[in-house]
Order: C-alpha cells, then structure tokens, then sequence
C-alpha cells in the first residue's frame, strides 16, 4: 500500500469522525489508529497468511466499524463461545456511522470462537465468529 492511499484512509478517518480503521488491499493489511488530538498513525502492516482449517464457518462483517459484544456496557454479551445460535439470533452490534448495527446469525449452530474483543475496529470482511453444527 502506498503513502497516497494512506493519506486518502487518514482523511476519511478524519471526515467519518472514526478513531479507528482496517484494510485489507492485495493481500496486505494496515490498520490506522486516531489520538484524541486527531492525529493520524499507522500502527501496524501485515501480510495476509492462509488460514488454517478450522471447524467451523466464518462469520465476518458486512461493514467498517466497532465492535460490541453486548447491548451496553457491563451487560452480558449476546453469544460466548458454546452458545447455540438459531437463523436471527443478534450475535452483536458493528457501530458505523454513529448507528448500531445488529449482526445476526445466518443459519443454526453452536459458537466455537469469537474472533475480535469488545469494541475493537473491524473492517469489512474482518473474521467475527466462528460457528459450527449443532
């Protein structure tokens, strides 16, 4: 990824009012990160690596944004790893945008591992969940 494209990220950083922002672009990942002053940094690139197998489906997100676990704060998240989830059930909330958006479940099954931490930033396409048959 090349100093431009950052550049284009930290001004919509800036425009979108985020602190936060992932991504992925031919096969690298950059994340940037905003202080409270408004400066922007670059705090980490990597290389994307093949996954290993896991048992399981990926659930990632649909969209930019923070991550939560749980309606509110200290409140007991929707899902934890053993949880079975029916087609519907909320697995969590993705703020974009100043608007909470609920992340439910495609299809039955049991949750084997959630893959970020509460209120983290994630990209589109970032790994959620990881739910397998009931």
């Amino acid at each position: 990824m090349n100093a431009e494209a950052i550049r284009k990220y930290a001004t919509l950083m800036q425009e979108l009012d985020l602190t936060g922002l992932e991504v992925n672009e031919n096969g690298a990942a950059i994340r940037l990160e905003r202080n409270m002053k408004g400066s922007v940094q670059e705090t980490k690139t990597v290389k994307d690596e093949p996954a290993a197998e896991e048992d399981g489906e990926v659930i990632t997100s649909p969209m930019v944004g923070v991550f939560y676990t749980s309606p509110e704060e200290n409140a007991e998240p929707y899902v934890s790893v053993g949880t079975k989830v029916k087609k519907g059930d909320t697995l969590c909330l993705i703020e974009a945008m100043k608007l909470l958006n609920e992340i439910t479940a495609e299809r039955d099954g049991v949750i084997a591992e959630v893959m970020q931490k509460n209120a983290s930033v994630v990209g589109f396409g970032s790994p959620l969940f990881r739910i397998r048959e009931a």
